[in-house]
């Protein structure tokens, strides 16, 4: 199929359309500078990444900010690092403060000219409510990971995706899944049969940041270094 054959976009909001790394980076070097831990930013999003992995599989219906919270504690405790509860709290309480991605807003306006929006995201419904105010469109549906009670790469997080689909008319192989994580996304999309955009946020950046190895062969039916570039490429096909 082409780019343009399908009905309905799902999107990963979080390393996709809003910049996480960003977000959580600055409450991580924040922490580290005042307990004088001697890490460059990268590498606390990496140390950073298992642990909020491991949270969200072994605490599956906690609300994301209790899953920041407990991944920022197990960090400092993998990192021999005090965490004091105002450590984590400002971690927990960040989501509405992290910033959208600066090409998000106008290429999901310009996609929803062509296609039903889907969010599929791993927040809260009142932490993705801050963010959508900043990504400025309106999606026809919105899952969060606190409606399913479980968080991607978990297989319920995708079959909910599906029955949402279904509710709206929309043929399974009509939706195109996009999004930056390997690991939370086209792993367990590709294993479903589903279509898929990478979104590679960080083509210029070696390794893999706040989002864990994947530890799995995938290969996204398209690849883009930004949402502009998506949205370019169904333009000039519909043209």
């Amino acid at each position: 199929m082409k780019i343009t054959d399908y009905e309905a976009l799902s999107f990963d909001c979080y390393g996709t359309l809003i910049d996480w790394e960003a977000g959580i980076g600055s409450v991580l070097r924040d922490w580290a500078d005042r307990r004088g831990l001697d890490m460059s930013t990268e590498d606390l999003l990496v140390a950073y990444a298992t642990e909020e992995a491991q949270a969200a599989r072994n605490h599956p219906t906690d609300p994301y900010p209790s899953i920041l919270s407990r991944a920022m504690r197990a960090l400092g405790k993998e990192l021999n690092t005090e965490v004091s509860y105002e450590d984590s709290h400002s971690l927990a309480i960040s989501v509405p403060d992290w910033p959208a991605f600066p090409d998000s807003a106008e290429a999901l306006e310009r996609l929803a000219r062509h296609f039903k929006l889907i969010i599929l995201s791993n927040v809260d419904n009142d932490g993705f409510a801050a963010s959508n105010a900043k990504l400025g469109v309106t999606f026809d549906a919105i899952l969060t990971a606190e409606d399913i009670g479980s968080y991607k790469p978990a297989e319920g997080n995708f079959v909910a995706l599906d029955h949402q689909v279904d509710s709206m008319g929309i043929p399974r192989d009509k939706l195109l899944h996009v999004a930056q994580s390997l690991f939370h996304d086209h792993v367990p999309a590709k294993a479903r049969g589903m279509a898929t955009v990478w979104i590679d946020r960080r083509h210029a950046d070696p390794g893999w940041g706040a989002t864990p190895d994947p530890q799995a062969e995938v290969t996204p039916d398209w690849t883009f270094t930004s949402m502009t570039e998506f949205a370019d490429a169904v333009e000039s096909g519909r043209a």
